[in-house]
């Protein structure tokens, strides 16, 4: 199985060079970039498996390549500082940091923790997969709900009479009951609107 892409982002080439090549013999396959402008750019481009941002870059720092991240792609990143310093911290974590690394930087000891993170990473995209597929569920179901009120109204029927008289009309019509919902709600806030 083939290890994961990573953007590394510092304008010290030195920390830049020396995680680069110590990722690289550990398998990864590695994006060097000097500035946050940059790593933005290559992330939507290439969109790798995970950014390791430095904080303190000139032009966009660290947090702002961060938010960026968060706005335009779906890279998860880590923020590698020379500094522990607690509010930095909480600010990586608030932006959702899947972690904090202080420098120097051990490549044996970072290895755990970007399988770590990678790992995670996959986690939080089922979850917000999983989010996603609910809110469309409970979006759908508000639609057919209101639909059913519609004909419950307009037809003097009980609930489940109404739901079967959308659902035979939609069976009819070899259509999904959802979409025939959307269309009678439409319809009645056309009537409505006139």
């Amino acid at each position: 199985m083939p290890k994961a892409r990573i953007l590394i982002a510092d304008d010290d080439r030195l920390v830049l060079t020396t995680v680069a090549s110590g990722l690289r013999k550990a398998g990864y396959t590695i994006i060097e970039v000097n500035d946050g402008s940059e790593a933005v750019r290559l992330c939507k481009e290439q969109q790798p498996d995970l950014a390791i941002l430095d904080i303190r870059m000139p032009g966009m720092d660290g947090i702002e390549t961060a938010r960026h991240l968060q706005d335009l792609t779906e890279t998860p990143f880590f923020i590698l500082s020379a500094y522990g310093d607690k509010e930095l911290v909480e600010k990586a974590t608030d932006l959702g940091a899947l972690g904090y690394l202080v420098k120097p930087i051990d490549i044996e000891q970072i290895v755990p923790t970007i399988e770590a993170a990678l790992k995670r990473s996959v986690q939080i995209k089922k979850l917000q997969e999983s989010e996603s597929h609910l809110v469309s569920t409970l979006k759908k179901n508000q639609v057919t709900s209101t639909a059913v009120g519609v004909v419950m109204e307009r037809h003097r029927l009980s609930h489940d009479a109404a739901f079967e008289k959308l659902r035979n009309h939609a069976r009819s019509q070899r259509r999904k009951l959802t979409d025939i919902a959307d269309e009678l709600i439409k319809a009645v806030e056309t009537v409505n609107i006139h």
